[in-house]
């Protein structure tokens, strides 16, 4: 069986790095350009007393941000890894338990948000979404490694450094 390289894996696990951190900055931007419509995004799911609300609302773009950046610098990437894994589960989860409680809202993921028109839900298709966001933290949490990455740059091993075994391979 043929093993990918570790620059190939490297190349990998950048694009995930990348792909997620757009996935975060977006969103955060999305949300903290209209504090107000994630409120009543984050108030829709009827899940939290009204003051978590406010404080979920006023604070969650802005960790989207800060996952964001860190994964496009590549800095702690395991643990914001492991954190973005555990948001995304929140998002599963709130997403399954409006589908299942019946509610009808916008997830509110990438703006927008709040009750909508009962034909106009979209369950499945952002839960799998956000369970495709959840596998790119999983592989970053399971090899953090990846090129151009500062987690690389401070621990001095780069990327670009193969290392081979006794048998000669990478």
């Amino acid at each position: 069986m043929v093993r990918p390289s570790v620059r190939a894996l490297d190349v990998i696990g950048l694009l995930v790095r990348l792909g997620l951190a757009a996935v975060w900055l977006v969103s955060g931007a999305i949300k903290v350009s209209d504090l107000n419509q994630t409120y009543i995004a984050v108030q829709a799911y009827d899940l939290l007393p009204a003051g978590v609300v406010s404080v979920v609302a006023a604070g969650l773009p802005f960790l989207e941000l800060l996952l964001g950046v860190l994964l496009l610098a590549g800095l702690g990437t395991r643990v914001v890894a492991i954190v973005s894994g555990i948001v995304l589960l929140a998002f599963i989860g709130g997403v399954a338990q409006s589908w299942a409680r019946g509610l009808t809202i916008d997830c509110g993921c990438f703006g927008g948000g709040g009750e909508v028109a009962a034909g106009q839900t979209q369950y499945p298709r952002e839960l799998a979404r956000d369970i495709g966001f959840l596998l790119l933290a999983v592989w970053l949490t399971v090899r953090p490694r990846s090129l151009w990455s500062v987690d690389g740059w401070l621990t001095g091993r780069g990327p670009e450094v193969e290392t081979v075994d006794t048998q000669g391979r990478t």
